[in-house]
């Protein structure tokens, strides 16, 4: 008789989830959603955390504004608005057992289709983006904060317009920018109505700031977030340098999404060893496994984009492949 797999060890947990109950009553009617009006017109921007409730860093980041806000800071012009989106998942946030607080019925970052929103279909979370939808429906510009499963350095992803890249640009962090195809499983935020239309000028871009967990984490968001609101011009020059925590990188580099490599049963795995952004040099190469079908790279180089079997179930996204595009980026 075989003895039981032993558990899989518990990830690391360096950074503590802030209390914020104190910014339930915010001053729009929606429960944990601030806004913030400028003194001249401007652009409206958003900010989201918690869009997965386990993914601490963005809330972090808007408990560190929201205490500015308190010490006087605001936007130098347009209007502003902070969500902390999945807060009964986050709730939920244990730190004994980390991975299941990421949604309480289904995941909120895939329901933003107008079908969906708008259809007859209910969840918690589904309850959530529509509470949600008109201030991201009313924003020019939004910084999603997010955080990543396994080690990875941070990344943007860009979603399916190059334009949201050309955006990340301007921004200047961080290193890796990712254009891809979707996700399988729903729309996401990041694609909803103009932010996915080339043709529009709104921008959306979706922050992974390193693994969930990690003290870097922390810093990358609120830098991010400082960024963000000096390239929309709702912060000074001073204040940016003064609050941002992460330098510049030399240079950026764009990863262009190919194909998903997506679960079909719940006996996925990998049959090499996987990194984030780690590089497999041969096309062909034996990636992962599901039953008797065998994915394998299809390209010299391919890049490994955020893989990982963490709550993996079937229909899930285990790994996205792509390739570095250094001629856009």
């Amino acid at each position: 008789m075989s003895s039981p797999a032993a558990p899989e060890p518990l990830p690391i947990i360096e950074l503590r989830a802030p209390h914020i109950a104190r910014w339930r009553a915010g001053n729009t009617g929606v429960d944990f959603v601030h806004r913030l009006a400028g003194a001249a017109p401007g652009p409206t921007v958003h900010v989201q955390a918690l869009t997965h409730g386990n993914e601490i860093c963005g809330a972090i980041a808007l408990d560190w504004l929201l205490d500015q806000v308190q010490a006087g800071w605001r936007p130098l012009r347009g209007v502003l608005t902070l969500a902390f989106a999945n807060v009964e998942a986050y709730a939920r946030f244990d730190p004994a057992d980390p991975y299941p607080s990421r949604y309480v019925d289904e995941d909120l970052n895939r329901v933003w289709a107008d079908e969906v929103l708008f259809g007859p279909r209910d969840s918690r979370e589904l309850r959530r983006a529509r509470e949600l939808r008109p201030f991201i429906d009313a924003a020019d510009s939004l910084l999603d904060i997010h955080s990543m499963g396994e080690p990875c350095a941070p990344l943007m992803v860009c979603g399916t317009a190059d334009k949201n890249a050309a955006y990340s640009r301007r921004l200047g962090v961080p290193e890796v920018l990712l254009i891809d195809t979707g996700h399988p499983a729903g729309l996401r935020m990041v694609e909803r109505g103009g932010f996915g239309d080339p043709a529009s000028p709104r921008h959306a871009v979706l922050i992974e700031c390193g693994q969930h967990w990690e003290r870097a984490a922390a810093d990358v968001a609120i830098d991010a977030l400082v960024r963000f609101l000096g390239l929309e011009g709702l912060a000074d020059a001073a204040w940016v340098a003064a609050n941002t925590r992460v330098p510049l990188p030399a240079r950026q580099r764009l990863v262009r999404v190919t194909e998903a490599v997506v679960a079909r049963s719940a006996g996925f795995r990998f049959l090499l060893p996987t990194a984030g952004l780690g590089v497999v040099p041969k096309a062909g190469t034996p990636l992962a496994q599901d039953g008797e079908h065998v994915w394998t790279t299809p390209y010299d180089d391919c890049v490994l984009v955020m893989p990982g079997t963490h709550n993996l179930q079937p229909g899930g996204t285990a790994v996205r492949l792509g390739r570095y595009d250094d001629a856009t980026a």
